[in-house]
């Protein structure tokens, strides 16, 4: 019997919580058997089917991708979904119109270079309006040879001052 797409999201959803290395084994003991059922009911059906018929090219997509699909039993920290991605590229297409009002090319691709610094921060879990203002307010006074220190994730905030009582 051919697993349907139901029964392994929901089983992957249940070990979302767990580490890595509980995932995999959780994978190795519920989707493995799916996963295996799958790639013998692909194997057994593809030959019945014509060179161009569709389903036989999305078939034989797969099944020369096969180790990279399967790579996910073996390795609990891939995830099961691209959430992640689609919520990252979110700010992109809800940005691209404003983004036809740049002025120019140059403005353009500088508002490209300053989204890629914000997401670039937020992917390292920095607050990017404190590392921007920090490194804007620093960066003229910082030596060239260690200009890396002020790359979100290499950066640290400046100490606030200590301001003495009188």
């Amino acid at each position: 019997m051919l697993p349907t797409g139901e029964q392994m999201p929901q089983r992957g959803d249940r070990t979302a919580e767990h580490r890595a290395e509980q995932r995999r084994a959780v994978r190795q003991e519920l989707s493995t058997p799916l996963v295996a059922d799958l790639e013998g009911w692909l194997r057994a059906q593809r030959p019945k089917l014509s060179r161009g018929n569709d389903l036989a090219k999305a078939m034989d997509y797969m099944l020369k991708r096969w180790p990279a699909f399967t790579r996910f039993l073996n390795d609990g920290g891939i995830c099961l979904s691209n959430n992640a991605a689609e919520r990252a590229l979110r700010g992109i297409a809800l940005g691209r119109k404003s983004w036809l009002f740049a002025g120019s090319d140059r403005g353009g691709q500088r508002a490209a270079a300053m989204y890629s610094l914000i997401v670039t921060a937020k992917l390292n879990n920095v607050d990017p309006q404190a590392w921007l203002a920090d490194v804007l307010a620093r960066i003229a006074d910082h030596p060239s040879h260690s200009i890396d220190q002020l790359l979100p994730w290499n950066w640290q905030p400046r100490s606030a001052p200590q301001s003495q009582a009188a």
